[in-house]
């Protein structure tokens, strides 16, 4: 695999520009970096991974720091965390791609599909830095990436759900075809209205498995002014 991604480094241009992939270890944020890399135009050369403000569980995925940082070192990119509360997330973003800008990066790389806000933010935070937002999954039909998810090899595992939408029960199964056919009506399969959260710990951009254990499940209550909504999330170690 490190031969292979060499390979696909010599034949980059000269002319790609330097990216860093908004990361949460996830399904589509893997996927995202993965169509990057295989553009050719971009020269994706590190991870950016928000986490919250103890820094011992990222944002969202709840994924300890010794994981996310297996993930980088396999997937051979450089790694950087920034830590903050939900309502300093966007100035500590944007200090962060101001920093890569200065240090050269052109172009943020992120997974959303087809959540308008999303990139409208993504795009704000962005030109706040003088860099530029891509998204390598935006528009593609929801069941046609799942489908390359698959088929590409890539394995991940469901670290997260939102008690709305799922049962205890879906967290900490593989992200696969039965997962898939389990889902109840109306959740969506690549999970883009927050049902559930994923971990990749092994795929085609991979040079090995990254390592890791389930060690029990705990369930996490937002606070009030973030609709008081229940996750249950496996404790990853």
């Amino acid at each position: 695999m490190r031969d292979l991604m060499a390979a696909k480094d010599q034949q980059r241009p000269e002319s790609a520009k330097p990216a860093v992939c908004s990361f949460s270890g996830g399904k589509d944020s893997c996927l995202a970096l993965w169509r990057a890399q295989q553009a050719g135009d971009l020269d994706v050369r590190a991870l950016l991974v928000m986490f919250d403000e103890s820094g011992e569980r990222s944002r969202s995925h709840a994924l300890p720091p010794a994981i996310v940082a297996r993930q980088a070192e396999s997937l051979g990119l450089q790694l950087v965390t920034r830590s903050a509360s939900w309502k300093t997330y966007e100035s500590v973003f944007v200090d962060a791609l101001k920093e890569l800008r200065a240090s050269g990066y052109e172009v943020a790389v992120f997974g959303d599909i087809d959540l308008e806000a999303h990139r409208a933010w993504e795009e704000k935070v962005c030109a706040a830095a003088e860099m530029t937002a891509r998204l390598p999954l935006w528009q593609v039909d929801r069941a046609a990436l799942v489908e390359e998810v698959l088929d590409a090899g890539f394995r991940a595992r469901v670290v997260c759900v939102d008690s709305r939408y799922l049962g205890d029960d879906f967290c900490g199964r593989e992200y696969d075809a039965a997962f898939l056919r389990d889902l109840p009506p109306g959740v969506d399969a690549c999970g883009e209205n927050g049902e559930f959260h994923t971990l990749v710990y092994d795929g085609p951009i991979f040079s090995r498995p990254v390592p890791f254990e389930t060690d029990g499940f705990e369930d996490v209550v937002t606070a009030p002014e973030y609709g008081g909504v229940r996750y249950r999330f496996a404790r990853l170690r």
